[in-house]
C-alpha cells in the first residue's frame, strides 16, 4: 500500500476558516435582528390601529340609537338640495347669468348686512374711491414746506393746514348725501294712535308685527272669536 502522505494546510487558509464561520454567524444574527425590528414595527402599527378602532367604537356607542337613520336622511336631503340647485341653474337665462357674473366681478359688491365693521369698511372703500387727488395743490404744498412736507418725529406741521373753501364745500356736500341716503334706509315708522295696543314695550311690538305678518292669516278667526267672546 502506498504510504499515507501528510498534506500541509497553509497557515493563512487555516485562519480564514474561523473567520468565514464568524461571518456566517454575524449574517444570521443580522437577519434575526432585522426580522425582530420588522415585527416590532408591525406590533406598533397594530397597536395604533387597535387604539383608533377602540376610539371609533366608543364614538359610535355614544351616538344616539337612530344616528345612522338621521345621517342617511341628511345625506339624502343634501343630495336633493344639489339636484334642486342644478335644476334651478338650468332655468336661468343667459342674460341673468351674465348679470350675476358682472355683479360678482364688482370690486365693492353689496353682499347685505353682516356686521357694523363690514358695513363701515365697505363705506370707507366707497368714499376713498371717490377721492380724486389734486396734483397741483400737492406740488404747491410740497414746494411750500420743503423737507417738512414729509414729516418725521421732529416735524410740527400738525394743525397748521387750513382747507380751502372748495374742499369744505365738497365735504359738506358729501355729508349731506350721506345723511339723505341714511334717512331713506333708516326712517322711523309713523305711530298710529288708532291701532290696538297689544304690546308691553317696543321690542314686544316688533315681535307681534313679525308674528302677525307670518301667522296672521292662520290666527285671524281665533283672534276675532276672542274679541267677540265666542271662542270655544
Amino acid at each position: 500500500m502506498a504510504a499515507a502522505t501528510e498534506v500541509e494546510v497553509p497557515a493563512d487558509v487555516a485562519e480564514d476558516r474561523p473567520s468565514a464561520a464568524e461571518e456566517l454567524v454575524a449574517q444570521k444574527r443580522e437577519q434575526r435582528l432585522r426580522k425582530f425590528r420588522e415585527l416590532h414595527l408591525k406590533r406598533n402599527e397594530a397597536r395604533k390601529l387597535n387604539h383608533q378602532e377602540v376610539v371609533e367604537e366608543d364614538k359610535r356607542l355614544k351616538l344616539p340609537a337612530n344616528w345612522e337613520a338621521k345621517k342617511a336622511r341628511l345625506e339624502w336631503e343634501l343630495q336633493e338640495e344639489e339636484k334642486k340647485k342644478k335644476v334651478k341653474l338650468l332655468e336661468i337665462s343667459a342674460e341673468d347669468a351674465e348679470r350675476w357674473e358682472r355683479r360678482k366681478k364688482r370690486k365693492n359688491p353689496d353682499l347685505g348686512f353682516s356686521d357694523y365693521a363690514a358695513a363701515q369698511l365697505r363705506q370707507y372703500h366707497r368714499l376713498t374711491k371717490q377721492i380724486k387727488p389734486d396734483m397741483e395743490s400737492y406740488e404747491r404744498q410740497r414746494e411750500k414746506h420743503g423737507e417738512d412736507f414729509f414729516p418725521t418725529s421732529n416735524s410740527l406741521l400738525h394743525g397748521t393746514h387750513v382747507p380751502s373753501s372748495e374742499e369744505i364745500d365738497r365735504m359738506v356736500l358729501d355729508l349731506e348725501k350721506q345723511i339723505e341716503k341714511r334717512d331713506k334706509y333708516s326712517r322711523r315708522r309713523p305711530y298710529n294712535d288708532d291701532a290696538d295696543i297689544d304690546y308691553i314695550n317696543e321690542r314686544n311690538a316688533k315681535f307681534n308685527k313679525k308674528a302677525e305678518r307670518f301667522y296672521g292669516k292662520y290666527t285671524a278667526e281665533i283672534k276675532q272669536n276672542l274679541e267677540r267672546g265666542t271662542a270655544v
